[in-house]
């Protein structure tokens, strides 16, 4: 059998879930190739068929044919997230025209939605790496994800924090991105490898007390942040099961960004299941 592909973030927010497959001598870490990108460019190579597992946002699940969501795993927020920021040189209703993070796809739409739902239409959008100075030259507003957003210094702009914005709207929390797996990946997979426990208890071993210590003390200096604001951010700001308030959520945004046009469809949630997969 060979190795399954794994796609994975390159940011703080998955170093948790990633804790076996970096740190554990396992049986389960040999049957797997992991490689590090941006969220976008994970939803691309399950796309091209170059990962059968990535992590990928939820907006992207739309779009990619015979994947299946594995159970129990995501990357949310029931809260302010930190890491989410529209980021504006002007005031909210003043914001007329807005550069959009190329590296992120979830949070692009929920952007279109926030604005169309609530915030107002009527907004020019514009797809920009995410390099905020770039961005506020030649726009009011800028939406930037991930590490970048956590050094962005909220005192010198106006900051919306989109998942804090969402729940205040819905009161729902919001998942930014789950783990998927290609079902035609699983032909390849060996028979007695139950993917959802693997990735499950990768994410609960990533939590625990002394490995989130270890994670806060190597991810700050790679950041240039404090080890407690490190530590708040990954025991507080993000969420990391897909329990079924998230789904809840997660249903409704699908609604809501298909009505805006953010999204082409509401999906159908397929999800793995002991027998390999199972549509619910």
């Amino acid at each position: 059998m060979k190795q399954l592909r794994i796609s994975a973030i390159s940011y703080l927010n998955t170093a948790p879930l990633m804790w076996d497959f970096e740190h554990e001598s396992t049986d389960a870490r040999s049957a797997f190739d992991v490689s590090y990108t941006i969220p976008s460019q994970c939803a691309a190579s399950l796309r091209e068929g170059s990962a059968d597992i990535g992590i990928i946002p939820v907006a992207a699940y739309a779009s990619i044919p015979d994947l299946a969501i594995l159970p129990g795993v995501a990357i949310a927020s029931r809260r302010a997230v930190r890491s989410i920021l529209l980021v504006s040189k002007v005031p909210l209703e003043k914001i007329r025209t807005v550069a959009l993070d190329t590296s992120s796809m979830t949070s692009v739409a929920l952007t279109k939605v926030l604005f169309a739902k609530w915030w107002g239409g009527g907004r020019t959008f514009t797809a920009m790496a995410p390099d905020i100075a770039k961005m506020l030259e030649m726009h009011d507003a800028g939406l930037v994800i991930g590490d970048p957003a956590l050094k962005i210094d909220r005192s010198r702009y106006f900051t919306f924090d989109l998942a804090e914005e969402w729940m205040r709207f819905t009161g729902k929390p919001f998942v930014f991105a789950f783990w998927a797996v290609r079902q035609a990946a699983l032909t390849d997979a060996p028979r007695d490898l139950d993917l959802a426990t693997v990735f499950q208890e990768s994410r609960d071993h990533g939590l625990q007390p002394e490995n989130l210590d270890r994670i806060t003390r190597e991810w700050s200096p790679r950041l240039g942040l404090d080890e407690g604001s490190i530590k708040r951010y990954l025991t507080e700001n993000i969420h990391y099961s897909l329990d079924p308030a998230c789904l809840d959520g997660m249903r409704l945004f699908y609604q809501f960004a298909c009505a805006c046009g953010a999204l082409p469809s509401v999906p159908s949630l397929c999800f793995l299941d002991l027998a390999k997969a199972a549509v619910i």
